[in-house]
């Protein structure tokens, strides 16, 4: 019997998301971008969280109306400065919120160690860089490397495409990014995606995350005024 929970309101997909969690958030920009869910945890009211995202919020949507909410403690990622990241840049000037910047491969890297199961790995990404400093360095074969360590998630929140009644999701195009690995290093993952689909209608060939990885299924066709244009 699957463990998916297919949810129809947004309330019910992020419901026990307590203050102080580590939540890992897909999207690239707003591509991919859980936005209902998003929405849906501002209503819920955790706050104290640290994010783990390839970008630092955008507008004054998705991530930048959660750190407007003043919901957020921390931000891990990769670009937190674009044209349009002024909601986590007033934050950050104003001392309100921590930053910890990984470089973007890294980042990758660490969420998929911590869904395998790796302890920490070896990478010469950073190396001689402010990025690096207080982290332990090894040289290997004449090479400069330094220890990363795993991104845990106690929540992923994710966009796909479709789901299935067992959690099966395909993604569409760049949409995919982020999804798929933070879908294994959470230990509550979280999708919205833009239809759920009867079991069997997903070909097991173009699957991209197994529903094994997957807790809740937001089902947005099922609430009439949401855009599902992010999920998909």
């Amino acid at each position: 019997m699957s463990r998916t929970l297919v949810c129809h309101r947004a309330e019910e997909a992020v419901a026990g998301i307590n203050d102080g969690a580590t939540i890992l958030v897909g999207g690239f920009g707003m591509a991919g971008m859980p936005t209902t869910l998003i929405n849906a945890l501002i209503e819920q009211g955790a706050a104290e969280l640290t994010i783990v995202s390839n970008n630092a919020g955008n507008g004054d949507t998705g991530l930048a109306a959660l750190l407007a909410a003043g919901r957020v403690a921390k931000v891990i990622c990769s670009f937190p400065r674009q044209a349009d990241s002024y909601v986590f840049d007033a934050l950050y000037r104003a001392g309100k919120v921590d930053l910890e910047v990984v470089p973007q491969g890294n980042l990758a890297e660490r969420i998929r160690a911590a869904g395998a199961g790796i302890g920490a790995f070896f990478c010469p990404t950073g190396v001689g860089t402010p990025l690096v400093e207080g982290k332990e360095t090894r040289t290997i074969d004449g090479r400069d490397y330094v220890l990363e360590y795993p991104i845990f998630g106690d929540v992923a929140l994710i966009g796909a495409h479709v789901a299935d009644q067992v959690g099966n999701l395909l993604y569409r195009k760049t949409a995919r990014n982020f999804g798929p690995v933070m879908a294994t290093a959470a230990s509550l993952t979280v999708v919205e995606v833009s239809r759920v689909v009867d079991t069997g209608q997903i070909d097991p060939e173009t699957v991209v995350t197994p529903g094994i990885y997957v807790d809740r299924v937001l089902d947005l066709s099922a609430i009439p005024e949401t855009s599902t244009e992010a999920a998909s």
